[in-house]
């Protein structure tokens, strides 16, 4: 039998695949032909995706990555290797690794400034990476001629990888969106990589990322905002795993 390449978690398939195999397989698809778009997962996106069924369709188009330890724990309990694939350790792997490789770059999302000050700080830390554009979409919804013109700029620039900061589900419904539409080998919804990389918000301590903890980091700094919907999103989590068992998929187009 094929090893098991995704898990289950409720309406989600989960890739298996180990931190360094997803960041090569990005890497590889201006090469290989691949078109990407991956998303990366919490619990709050599983909360979601069971009750949004455009949010369930859209995560079924892509590579959905386990990005809060929860989900890495179920994948460990359904006998698999998993490791944490999280946005905002993604982005600055992948921008070490292609700057050899000579691969471009566009920031999409965030306030105003915010892309671009993510891409100044990335290029500060990583010499040679090469910026192909920078957008801060206005924050509200487009006609159909804006959006025309978006995608004619993100494919006037040629990027190898788009980077979508627009937060969850927004950025995951507008990968899926567009994915067909952009020439781009990869799309990846990376929400708060945007904001932490751009110097705007401290993530957790290490430790705390490794521990499942980072939310409660999260709810000390943004109390009124996230109290009320992490007890909420944690206890509908909670209910939606222990009534459907993880599941493991060795479809090998993941």
């Amino acid at each position: 039998m094929p090893e098991p390449r995704t898990f289950r978690v409720v309406d989600v398939a989960v890739n298996a695949a180990s931190f360094t195999d997803v960041v090569s397989r990005v890497l590889a698809a201006p090469v290989s032909g691949e078109r990407l778009a991956l998303h990366f997962a919490t619990a709050h996106t599983i909360v979601e995706a069971h009750d949004d069924p455009r949010l369930r369709a859209a995560l079924a188009q892509g590579l959905v990555e386990p990005d809060g330890m929860p989900l890495v724990w179920l994948g460990r309990r359904a006998g698999l290797p998993v490791e944490r694939v999280c946005g905002p350790d993604f982005l600055p792997a992948v921008v070490e690794r292609g700057t050899s490789e000579d691969r471009t770059h566009y920031f999409f999302g965030g306030a105003p400034g915010v892309p671009e000050a993510l891409a100044a700080r990335l290029a500060a830390r990583f010499p040679g990476m090469r910026v192909a554009g920078t957008m801060s979409p206005p924050f509200r919804s487009l006609s159909a001629d804006e959006d025309d013109v978006i995608v004619e700029q993100i494919n006037d620039a040629n990027p190898d990888y788009v980077w979508v900061g627009l937060g969850a589900p927004k950025q995951d419904l507008w990968v899926a969106e567009h994915r067909s539409r952009l020439r781009a080998p990869a799309l990846l919804a990376v929400g708060a990589a945007f904001d932490f990389h751009a110097g705007n918000r401290r993530r957790a301590p290490r430790w705390m990322q490794h521990t499942g903890t980072e939310w409660v980091y999260r709810l000390v700094a943004e109390p009124r905002r996230l109290a009320g919907r992490y007890t909420r999103v944690n206890a509908r989590f909670l209910r939606l795993v222990l009534w459907s068992p993880i599941q493991t998929d060795a479809d090998p187009s993941r």
